[in-house]
């Protein structure tokens, strides 16, 4: 695949990319995530659906799916290919490099395609040059478990130097936010440690808006 230049332009600060709760009431969780997306520069929301029948899961998704592109930001869904194009998501994240090469003919190319849970580095590889959207390092599996924070950081570091499709660094919490941008990630996820407080989900959110600022940038 293609490597990034010698010479480039100066880095773009890194967005959000925020990933939902399991969601069963779209409605109830629609005043978190409207709280969310005013607080600071969101790029994209990652809708994970609580079980559910199909019917259901596409009007969640097409009801969270209105709170979130009225402000032009990207809805995927977690998965859930097939429901993509039903529920008007903008595209979806896969787990895996199995499961993405599965699922991209499905999506690409009128849907964005993410790739996450890439064990190695030859799986990163080979899931851009299959044409993912992106490349997410550092989310936890089904049993909540991840790799140590130094590898995620070195894997970042070496996708940033080399790679011009864009990574994105799961945060665990809010003490990661800064150290994945300085290793290079162009997006930030903040997972399930967001949402605990619904009354200070903006705060939160606030505070790691901050934490993304370069320090070229940062006033």
């Amino acid at each position: 695949m293609t490597s990034r230049p010698n010479k480039v332009e100066p880095r773009p600060t890194p967005r959000l990319y925020l990933v939902t709760p399991p969601i069963a009431d779209a409605a109830a969780f629609s005043a978190q995530l409207a709280a969310a997306l005013a607080a600071g520069d969101v790029a994209a929301v990652l809708l994970r659906l609580a079980p559910g029948d199909e019917r259901a899961l596409i009007n969640r998704a097409k009801e969270i799916g209105r709170v979130v592109q009225e402000r032009n930001v990207a809805l995927l869904l977690d998965r859930h290919t097939d429901l993509v194009a039903r529920a008007g998501a903008d595209g979806a994240h896969l787990a895996g490099l199995a499961e993405f090469s599965e699922a991209i003919s499905r999506l690409k190319p009128d849907w964005i395609a993410g790739a996450g849970r890439l064990e190695t580095r030859h799986d990163a590889m080979s899931a851009a040059e299959a044409g993912a959207d992106y490349v997410m390092f550092g989310e936890p599996d089904e049993n909540g478990e991840r790799p140590a924070f130094g590898t995620i950081e070195d894997r970042i570091g070496w996708w940033a130097e080399v790679f011009e499709a864009p990574c994105v660094g799961f945060a665990a919490d809010a003490a990661e936010v800064a150290p994945l941008v300085k290793a290079g990630a162009d997006f930030v996820a903040l997972g399930d440690w967001v949402w605990r407080d619904p009354a200070s989900v903006a705060a939160v959110i606030t505070e790691a808006a901050a934490l993304l600022q370069l320090p070229e940038t940062a006033a």
